[in-house]
């Protein structure tokens, strides 16, 4: 039985984490140490955009000492992730290289979207309860430092997710500015929470029921440790009424005692009233029953991962699937015509196969091809002149689920091409092989054209037909007898930059009965 050892390093807003985990097929993922470390990242960049030399030198070595401990236990593989206060300086470049310089440590920044599905997987693990609870009305809420995000699930699937900048770190640095008694800040805490939540309501919420609210985050986690300072180590749910209870006396508390109770210093007590307040009022505002906390942290979920990805973890929950329902939640909002994205996904996804042998392409790069496919036509909700900038904009300012920022740019780039002259020089992709990226905008922007045409006419006429390369040509079979001169007409004109990319000439072949 093969046995691994992994470290998960989480560089947050408030704290470094290390945890050391030991996964095997027969076990499972096993956490055997955690170490933590509070420094206050966020304070820095929220206040100045930038982390400070001081602040970049104690992290260097903590993050030595967290390497020492991964070569005690021996470790074979580790993945260092960092997340808001990281990705929001302005000089991140800079400290990574001093990081890795120093400690030897590669630090990779992941995007809000990435480290969100990460927590998910950490809550998948506890599959049996993670789910049942989704198959009701639910929302997972991560009250962090940085932000706070909302993710709705219905039915088992993912519909909706959104990030609000109302953090517990930034609400604190806001209410330092305000000389005001500590019961006025946590009055305004409230007031400024209420007018995100309200926003969030009308647009996402509607008639949606929530029954269950599934509270992740660090904050969470210290709320609900037991008297002596032990942390939750099962899983602990607890109702509504009862969280009003906990808040109020939560409220009426002075730090010193705070510190006392939750086992924190006082720079962490003062974060943890405004988090109890923050989850108050999203459990007022979608009417839940219950609240439940898995007791997850990111670095379970980058442990997850990596489970996952060296198949010794399989998870039943599909989260390609929320990805794919978040995207197609995402085209429902701009109203986007639902039968010709499904049509021409499926045409999509028959061109990618089909074509194995000529774009050397994976898995990963037909899911974003599916969901170029998705949002192709988002921009005609701005504008019908100029949907394709249009549908650019749209898709860079929307978060969607377990994309990092690159493969947005990259399928924003193929919905632009899909319409608009391809132009090598202008293809944007920011971070990594930026060559390479052209060329993966070029590729499956090649293929969305052509899935396009194929249901020129919004009919779904040849909704049957089949693909094969045969003789530099993608020859496209059809039984249809009808009128196909749209997507013959159409075909054609997408052929010449397909087959410019793939040295393959789409043609279309229509069997009539004799």
């Amino acid at each position: 039985m093969a046995t691994h050892i992994f470290a998960a390093i989480d560089v947050g807003s408030f704290e470094l984490e290390l945890g050391i985990y030991e996964i095997s097929t027969k076990n499972g993922i096993r956490q055997i140490d955690h170490l933590r470390h509070v420094i206050a990242l966020g304070k820095d960049t929220y206040n100045t955009g930038k982390i400070s030399y001081e602040l970049v030198d104690e992290m260097c070595q903590i993050l030595a000492g967290f390497k020492s401990v991964m070569d005690t236990y021996r470790v074979e593989a580790y993945r260092a992730y960092a997340t808001s206060a990281m990705r929001e300086a302005k000089n991140n470049q800079i400290i990574l290289d001093q990081i890795l310089v120093r400690t030897g440590i590669e630090v990779e920044i992941i995007s809000n979207s990435e480290q969100r599905l990460l927590s998910y997987k950490a809550i998948a693990v506890k599959e049996t309860e993670f789910s049942k609870i989704i198959q009701k009305g639910t929302a997972i809420v991560d009250v962090s430092f940085g932000s706070v995000q909302i993710s709705l699930f219905d039915k088992d699937a993912l519909v909706s997710t959104q990030n609000m900048k109302v953090g517990v770190l930034r609400l604190r640095e806001l209410l330092n500015r305000i000389q005001a008694e500590t019961r006025v800040q946590y009055s305004l805490v409230e007031e400024l929470v209420d007018n995100e939540l309200i926003t969030f309501k009308k647009i996402y919420l509607k008639d949606r029921e929530i029954k269950n609210i599934v509270g992740i985050g660090e904050s969470i986690l210290y709320l609900f440790r037991a008297a002596g300072g032990s942390e939750v180590q099962k899983v602990e749910k607890i109702g509504i009424a009862e969280f009003k209870k906990f808040c109020e006396r939560l409220v009426t508390l002075p730090v010193s005692q705070i510190e006392d109770e939750f086992g924190v210093n006082a720079d962490y007590a003062t974060l943890l009233v405004p988090s109890a307040l923050i989850y108050k009022q999203i459990l007022e505002m979608t009417g839940a029953e219950m609240l439940w906390i898995p007791g997850i942290r990111l670095c379970d979920g980058i442990a997850a991962e990596y489970a996952e990805k060296i198949r010794l973890v399989k998870f039943g929950h599909g989260f390609e699937d929320d990805i794919l329902a978040a995207s197609r939640s995402m085209s429902k909002r701009y109203r986007c015509h639902t039968s010709h994205i499904q049509n021409i996904e499926g045409f999509a996804v028959k061109i990618f196969d089909s074509m194995k042998r000529f774009h050397g392409l994976g898995e990963r790069e037909r899911l974003l091809l599916r969901i170029a496919t998705i949002l192709h036509d988002c921009g005609k909700f701005v504008s019908m002149s100029n949907p394709s900038q249009c549908a650019y904009n749209i898709i860079m300012a929307t978060e969607i689920i377990g994309l990092s920022h690159r493969e947005r740019e990259i399928i924003a780039n193929v919905v632009r091409y899909n319409t608009a002259e391809f132009d090598y020089n202008q293809v944007h992709v920011e971070n990594g092989d930026a060559e390479g990226a052209t060329i993966l905008v070029a590729k499956l922007t090649a293929m969305l054209r052509l899935a396009n045409a194929m249901d020129r006419s919004h009919k779904e006429k040849m909704e049957n037909c089949k693909l094969a390369v045969k003789e530099n040509q993608l020859v496209i079979s059809t039984s249809y007898e009808g009128d196909l001169s749209l997507e013959m007409i159409a075909i054609t004109q997408k052929a010449d930059f397909f087959e410019e990319i793939f040295g393959i000439r789409p043609v279309l072949k229509q069997k009539r009965r004799v």
